[in-house]
């Protein structure tokens, strides 16, 4: 089970990460997490996991080198950032409220998922890894990667964050657009980042 699928503010004592709920409202704020603020963030965790084994600091801490491993925050990245950091705060879903294929408009049931030759689009945060690593184990597949949903994306995959709230995302168009071309009869699948996991056998 993923490490923030566990979090429950509750019962967290640490004094970090009571810190780090914090700096996560004050980044959080004004909408959006830009480069400055994710610097920011990131030395404070670098400075911080030196002194503590806390799962949760050292898995964000992970996440943000990756994200800012180029030196640059691209608009994908900003946007799943906030996602982490919204949810840490506790303030509009409990973190890592897993989707539910009662609420979302997955395909039922699962199709069959064919990396070889076929095109994915990867949207919400992901469980597995940054939308990066997610692409690029497609990739190794065979697969290839869409930057927007068209008709020529074959799967949509949602990922593990994604809520029962998701059309009041910043993910929320995507999905609308996605299942506006799936109802109209182009092949087009929308599928959690679980069956994605699955059926590449991670």
């Amino acid at each position: 089970m993923d490490i923030f699928t566990r979090f429950n503010r509750n019962k967290i004592d640490d004094r970090q990460v009571d810190t780090l709920i914090g700096l996560s409202k004050g980044l959080t704020a004004d909408g959006k997490v830009n480069q400055a603020e994710a610097e920011f963030l990131l030395n404070w965790l670098a400075q911080n996991q030196q002194t503590s084994d806390n799962p949760i600091i050292l898995n964000l801490l992970n996440k943000v080198e990756l994200m800012l491993e180029d030196g640059i925050l691209d608009s994908d990245e900003s946007k799943e950032l906030f996602s982490i950091l919204h949810k840490i705060t506790g303030e509009s879903s409990e973190l890592g409220e897993i989707a539910k294929s009662s609420n979302l408009p997955l395909d039922e049931p699962s199709p069959e998922i064919i990396f070889e030759g076929n095109s994915f689009l990867f949207t919400g945060t992901f469980a597995f890894g940054t939308r990066k690593q997610c692409q690029e184990k497609t990739k190794e597949l065979g697969g290839k990667n869409a930057s927007s949903v068209t008709k020529s994306v074959n799967y949509l995959v949602l990922g593990t964050y994604v809520t029962d709230s998701w059309a009041h995302e910043n993910f929320g168009r995507k999905i609308e657009k996605a299942m506006g071309y799936r109802d109209a009869g182009v092949p087009l699948a929308i599928i959690t980042e679980e069956h994605w996991v699955s059926s590449g056998g991670f």
